[in-house]
């Protein structure tokens, strides 16, 4: 595809000089707006990703800009966050422990997703000794080493690459599924793990919602042997479901929580009994030291409860969940399955080649979307989204389905 000169010596650019990625599309972001992002020449997009669920606000919302405003003028506007304290830290701190349940009491913050999910392993480490963790097949927890243990997405994500010890279960979809009972057999025949790592609607894994009754006999599970249930709310945490937790949804409570993303900075939530209370047992020199992230964060959470987006991402969502099942039925053999919960959906096609064609020629017409799974596209805006602007980028995922 050809860009326009300030894009493509952007790209030429990182080319050179950076190790190659995972860039979906030539995408050179200046700035955005509401539900839509610009391009460096100066091209609006419609963003159904929200940078990977990273941006539930969307774009240029006036009370995050007032925030960013006020901190243009902090000088010490980064800290070692784990040896001196900050307003900014407790007040995050503070906040995110009301919209969680009770029984989680302590947050530790951190620079990201992944580092959330490897400190929520120490923690329960920390408790139950260095014991395997289990984690589910197809699951995403980020790309530090511990952490891409559990990860089962893509092969080329953890090749060469060494691992902690572990085991792996079937992430289970329906109630009918034959392994549901899979973790409990798996400790009557080994033991009790360490912990339970697991997504209730997995992120790159292909948008997968976990069955009802995997979720409730996992959990029961881990409390009947006494080990910890962390559950990874990294992509599906604060209001993308249409809740604040997506484990909400199944009447389930975690022992462990991990959040990152619309959060701004990674945070590993946990009850007392997993807390390690101990100077040193866990530490990051940035953590809790982002006072912009953890300011900005802090206003997302306000906003989110101030303007009821967690009503418009279930109201918005099964909208659109509607729309794209009339269009399953209109393409039958290109689209197989539309899936999800509130504002995270997965639409899968019947191969590979259809949805990568989408997604290019989506980004050609002016919609952002993103790939996950084998052959899913996301479908994630901003909860900031209206039916209208729904329909305008329906219209070109049709338009686009039609061509391809």
């Amino acid at each position: 595809m050809r860009s326009s000169s300030k894009s493509q010596e952007v790209i030429k650019k990182t080319q050179k000089y950076c190790v190659k990625s995972t860039f979906a599309y030539p995408l050179t972001i200046k700035t955005g707006k509401g539900c839509y992002l610009q391009d460096l020449d100066n091209k609006w997009y419609l963003d159904f990703n929200s940078n990977v669920s990273s941006c539930n606000l969307g774009y240029g919302h006036p009370e995050i800009m007032k925030v960013l405003e006020e901190y243009s003028e902090v000088g010490a506007h980064k800290i070692a966050g784990q040896d001196f304290y900050t307003q900014e830290q407790a007040g995050l701190a503070e906040k995110l422990i009301k919209i969680t349940p009770r029984h989680l009491k302590k947050v530790f913050f951190s620079n990201s997703g992944a580092e959330a999910v490897e400190n929520a392993m120490k923690f329960a480490f920390r408790k139950k000794g260095p014991l395997p963790g289990v984690g589910c097949s197809r699951g995403f927890h980020g790309r530090t080493l511990g952490a891409l243990t559990f990860t089962d997405s893509k092969a080329v994500q953890k090749r060469n690459y060494p691992e902690i010890n572990h085991e792996m279960i079937e992430f289970c979809v329906s109630d009918d599924d034959l392994n549901i009972g899979q973790l409990e057999k798996l400790i009557q025949r080994e033991s009790a793990p360490a912990f339970l790592l697991v997504e209730c609607v997995q992120g790159e894994g292909g948008y997968r919602p976990a069955g009802r009754k995997f979720i409730k006999t996992v959990s029961k599970v881990s409390k009947k042997y006494g080990f910890p249930l962390i559950i990874d709310e990294i992509q599906s945490g604060l209001g993308r479901t249409g809740k604040w937790w997506s484990f909400q949804h199944y009447g389930i409570t975690p022992d462990i929580m991990t959040s990152a993303k619309s959060l701004q900075v990674g945070a590993t939530v946990a009850s007392n009994k997993y807390d390690p209370n101990e100077s040193g047992a866990v530490s990051s020199t940035w953590g809790g030291g982002h006072r912009i992230d953890m300011a900005v964060g802090l206003k997302m959470i306000e906003v989110i409860e101030k303007e009821k987006l967690l009503k418009n991402a279930e109201i918005v969502g099964k909208y659109t969940m509607k729309k794209l099942n009339e269009l399953k039925e209109k393409y039958p053999t290109k689209i197989s399955d539309i899936r999800g919960i509130g504002l995270m959906i997965g639409m899968e096609f019947f191969s590979k080649k259809y949805r990568d064609l989408v997604e290019l020629n989506a980004f050609r017409c002016g919609l952002l979307t993103m790939g996950c799974g084998v052959k899913t596209l996301r479908i994630a805006p901003p909860l900031i989204i209206n039916k209208d602007e729904i329909g305008q980028g329906l219209d070109v995922i049709e338009f686009c389905l039609k061509r391809c």
